[in-house]
């Protein structure tokens, strides 16, 4: 006997915003990969740039682990577009300092992930722009704004490498 499966009463909001998060991942990541960099690499230089953060801050920023932090400021230094310093205000704190070539690179950066958002929302008339952006906002700010403790935690999707 084959079971039905229940009807739905409201859009599959999961799903759109899963499937959109995704490709539009995907679409920044090949975008970044032109330029040696990582979406992680680059919220991690445009955030350290703003003003003097210690790598748990950025993390938090980011919404990394303190692992994948690690291997992503790893990355960074290795590269020679940042480095861990002792914080001016705090000397028991280390900073990520953006190097000089670093801040060049972010700018670069910037302009990527600039274009990758403006041709996501290209295929979309503009005043459906400002309505999606608007209401996304909406939803970050209110309803959708923290996650909620649960019996088992709620897995992002997988990124392909």
């Amino acid at each position: 006997m084959t079971a039905m499966a229940p009807a739905r009463t409201e859009p599959d909001l999961s799903f759109l915003l899963d499937h959109t998060s995704h490709v539009l991942r995907s679409k920044m990541s090949a975008a970044l990969a032109e330029i040696d960099l990582t979406p992680r690499m680059h919220c991690v230089l445009v955030h350290a740039l703003e003003e003097e953060r210690t790598q748990i801050q950025l993390a938090e920023i980011g919404d990394m682990d303190k692992t994948t932090m690690v291997v992503t400021v790893d990355a960074l230094e290795n590269a020679g577009l940042a480095e861990r310093r002792p914080s001016r205000t705090d000397r028991r704190a280390r900073i990520i300092a953006v190097t000089e070539e670093g801040a060049r690179v972010a700018e670069q950066s910037q302009k990527i992930v600039d274009r990758v958002h403006r041709e996501a929302l290209a295929s979309l008339p503009d005043e459906d722009r400002e309505i999606l952006l608007r209401a996304l906002n909406s939803l970050v700010g209110g309803g959708l704004a923290v996650p909620v403790e649960a019996p088992s935690a709620a897995r992002r999707a997988r990124q392909s490498r």
